[in-house]
């Protein structure tokens, strides 16, 4: 059938809250080389878009405004030069911006297949919560079988993931939650152990797991004091992988248990990298990643969905921190 000349999209009215997000009547976007276009089925929505929102993560330069960062879908156009892919592949992609939208362009080599167990609207909370924690725990953190690992925010999209991820690679994990219901959230995904941390210390119960001894890898998405906690909490040759800042990114702390524990700091962040270093992350999921998702080892939980007019009521969910998993848009079924 042919392709409508417009669709529906969201677009942030200026820098603030969930006050500023409009939806809008635009032109359907057009494939370039090396892309295809997506009928969007299912849109993640992640604490990046909030940012974004707010006036602090903007799109790399060249991407369009509207928000999203992976999606689910059928392919209904092909750019010059696609030929891995077909019209009518059912895909989930990560895109740099122009989820929130009934219509969105994405780089080919960044869409995989919906894995066999999964609907399109969960395989659309794949993208960005699996290449971030793939790339930033085992990449750049190193973890391997027998390491411990400690995830902040284990109940969100991005610490299920890890805490599932991490278990299936032989890893101990303990994660942190904020009230007794997303502790036992965390367990049932395979967490060795769920730290409540507004009524325990987490420093205090990581020592008292681990005899002392700390753990190998921490992924951190708070910041602020929580850095200084966390070095204090790295064993020998221990790594340290910061993705966000929900509190303060610049602190005052003492650097030398780095280098008399031979610590590593490092952290990243995904949007703004070209397409080819994407593309490694995708082929590396599609490799390690996918087959658990095929045979239901690993799965994305979804605990809420909204239609596309409600991306309002998803992002005041989101900043609510009310939440265990993702929170989804779903664009039409």
């Amino acid at each position: 059938m042919p392709l409508p000349d417009t669709m529906r999209q969201v677009r942030f009215d200026g820098a603030g809250g969930p006050e500023v997000i409009k939806l809008e009547t635009a032109a359907v976007p057009q494939p370039g080389s090396g892309q295809v276009l997506i009928e969007v089925v299912a849109a993640g929505v992640n604490r990046p878009d909030c940012l974004q929102r707010a006036g602090g993560y903007p799109p790399p330069p060249g991407a369009t405004a509207i928000p999203g960062l992976e999606v689910s879908g059928r392919i209904v156009a092909l750019g010059d030069g696609v030929s891995e892919l077909s019209v009518g592949d059912e895909v989930c992609a990560l895109v740099a911006s122009g989820g929130y939208a009934e219509y969105c362009v994405a780089d080919s080599a960044l869409c995989l297949p919906v894995p066999g167990p999964l609907s399109l609207l969960e395989a659309g909370g794949l993208p960005e919560n699996y290449f971030t924690v793939y790339d930033n725990i085992f990449t750049r953190g190193g973890l391997v079988a027998g390491e411990t690992l400690l995830v902040h925010g284990g109940s969100s999209g991005i610490g299920s993931t890890a805490i599932q991820l991490a278990k299936h690679a032989g890893a101990i994990v303990y994660a942190t939650a904020g009230s007794p219901e997303k502790c036992d959230f965390c367990r049932s995904l395979g967490a060795d152990a769920a730290i409540d941390y507004r009524s325990q210390s987490f420093d205090e119960e990581v020592k008292r797991l681990t005899e002392g001894k700390g753990v190998d890898v921490i992924l951190d998405m708070v910041g602020g004091p929580y850095i200084a906690r966390n070095i204090s909490l790295l064993a020998m040759e221990g790594r340290l992988v910061q993705i966000a800042f929900l509190q303060s990114s610049k602190v005052d702390i003492d650097l030398m248990p780095v280098m008399l524990r031979r610590l590593s700091i490092t952290g990243s962040t995904l949007r703004p990298r070209s397409v080819a270093l994407k593309a490694k992350i995708a082929d590396a999921l599609r490799q390690n990643v996918w087959p658990l998702l095929e045979k239901g080892a690993v799965r994305p939980v979804v605990h809420a969905t909204f239609p596309l007019e409600q991306a309002r009521e998803a992002h005041e969910l989101m900043e609510s921190s009310a939440h265990s998993g993702k929170i989804m848009l779903e664009i039409r079924r």
